[in-house]
C-alpha cells in the first residue's frame, strides 16, 4: 500500500480541480478577493479550442467585454415557421476569454486528481494537497450509460452570413425522415468566419460525428454554400447529464450544466463570485429549477423525431422573459414553471399526453438521440 506523500510547501485558502472555463472563471475571481489559490490540472498550459457563446445578457459585470468577439441582436430559429428571437446573443472570442481570467498569482499544479475530499487533493503521483477548501470543477466525464451531446462544424471564412441560426430545424440536410432530427446552428466567429454546425442535444448513444458531417455537408450543398475543402473543424462531444449539486462541486461537475441545452460557461461565469466568497450557488430556488429542467430533458427525449420541430415553435413563441427564464434563470422557479406550462398548453394534445409521462417519470429515458443547442 502506497502512503500519501503529503506536501506541506503547497497549501492554499481553496484548491481548484480543473481549469476548464468554469474553474479557471473560479480560480480568478478567488484570486481577486486576495486569496491563496492552488490550481490542479492534467494540462494546465492547453489552450481551448471550443465555441462559446451566451446570451449577452447572462454576463458578470465583471467579465471585460473585450472578450466577445460578436453580437447577434436579433438571431433567427426555424421550426416548422420562422421566429426572430429578441434577445441579443454573444459569441466569445475563446482565446482573449481564457487570457482574460487571469491566474498570476496562483500555484498551478500539473497533475491528474486520483480522489479529493473537503480539504485534500490527491494526484496519480501520490502527492497529497492541503487547501482550507477543495472544488471540484473537472467537468464531467463520458461514461456508457451517460447521455451526450455531438456537434460536427465548419469554420467558413470570406463570405458574410446574412442572418445568425440559433436552431433551423428544416429538413435539407439529407436525414432520413423518421431518424432523429437535428438542426443546423450558424454564428459569427468575429471578422469574416463564420461557423456553421450541425448539431444533436441529447443521446444514449448520440448521433455520431460521422452522420452529422454528412448531414451537414449535404446542407451547405443544398443551400449553395460552397466549400474550399479546407474549412476548419469543430467537434463537439460531451455528456449533459451526471453532475451533482453541492458546495465541494462546480461547472459541469456541480450540476451548473442546463440539461436541457448543454448550456454551462455562462452560469459558471456568473456563480464564479459568489462560490469564491464562501457560498454553494446552490439556494433552494436553485435545487428547485435544477429538478425542473430535469424534467425538460425527459420530456424532450420523450418526443418522436417529427414533433421536435413543433416543440421549438411553440418555445420561442413563448415571450421573451419566459424563454429568459427557462434558458437561463438558475434561481426562477415561478418563471421555470410558467415557461415550461405555457410551453406544455401551446403543443397539441398527442404531444402533451407524451410530454406528462415522460416528466413524471414514467417512462424511462429513451436510448434514441434527439436534438438541440450545442453551447457547452
Amino acid at each position: 500500500m502506497t502512503l500519501p506523500c503529503f506536501d506541506p510547501s503547497v497549501s492554499a485558502d481553496i484548491a481548484i480541480c480543473g481549469l476548464g472555463p468554469a474553474g479557471r472563471a473560479l480560480a480568478h475571481r478567488c484570486l481577486v478577493r486576495g486569496m491563496t489559490v492552488l490550481a490542479v490540472d492534467p494540462n494546465p498550459r492547453r489552450r481551448w479550442r471550443a465555441t462559446y457563446a451566451v446570451w449577452s445578457d447572462e454576463l458578470p459585470a465583471w467579465l471585460d467585454r473585450s472578450v466577445i468577439a460578436a453580437t447577434v441582436t436579433a438571431p433567427r430559429a426555424h421550426g416548422l415557421r420562422e421566429h426572430i428571437i429578441a434577445r441579443a446573443y454573444s459569441v466569445l472570442d475563446t482565446a482573449l476569454l481564457q487570457q482574460t481570467l487571469d491566474l498570476t498569482g496562483a500555484t498551478v499544479v500539473p497533475g491528474r486528481v486520483v480522489s479529493l475530499d473537503r480539504h485534500t487533493v490527491m494526484l496519480d503521483s501520490g502527492r497529497a494537497l492541503r487547501a482550507g477548501r477543495v472544488v471540484d470543477a473537472r467537468g464531467l466525464r463520458r461514461r456508457p450509460r451517460r447521455a451526450e451531446q455531438t456537434a460536427y462544424g465548419l469554420m467558413l471564412s470570406g463570405d458574410p452570413m446574412p442572418d445568425a441560426l440559433f436552431m433551423d430545424w428544416r429538413p435539407d440536410n439529407g436525414a432520413d425522415p423518421g431518424t432523429p432530427p437535428s438542426f443546423l446552428y450558424a454564428v459569427p466567429l468575429g471578422g469574416d468566419t463564420v461557423l456553421y454546425e450541425e448539431t444533436c442535444l441529447v443521446g444514449a448513444p448520440a448521433l455520431t460525428p460521422e452522420e452529422l458531417a454528412r448531414r451537414l455537408y449535404h446542407r451547405l450543398r443544398a443551400r449553395g454554400i460552397a466549400l474550399r475543402g479546407d474549412e476548419p473543424i469543430e467537434r463537439v462531444r460531451f455528456p449533459v447529464t451526471g453532475g451533482r449539486p453541492g458546495a465541494g462541486r462546480f461547472g459541469a461537475a456541480g450540476g451548473y450544466l442546463h440539461p436541457a441545452t448543454g448550456y454551462s460557461v455562462a452560469a459558471a461565469l456568473s456563480a464564479a463570485d459568489t462560490v469564491a466568497a464562501g457560498g454553494s450557488g446552490w439556494t433552494l430556488a436553485a435545487h428547485t429549477v435544477y429538478r425542473l429542467r430535469r424534467a425538460g430533458l425527459r420530456a424532450l427525449l420523450a418526443l418522436p423525431p417529427a414533433d421536435i420541430p413543433r416543440f421549438f415553435d411553440a418555445f420561442f413563441d413563448l415571450d421573451t422573459e419566459l424563454q429568459r427564464a427557462y434558458l437561463s434563470r438558475r434561481d426562477d422557479p415561478a418563471g421555470t414553471l410558467t415557461a415550461m406550462s405555457g410551453l406544455f398548453f401551446a403543443l397539441p394534445t398527442g404531444v402533451r399526453a407524451r410530454l406528462t409521462a415522460a416528466t413524471l417519470g414514467l417512462r424511462p429515458l429513451s436510448p434514441r438521440p434527439s436534438s438541440s443547442v450545442i453551447m457547452e
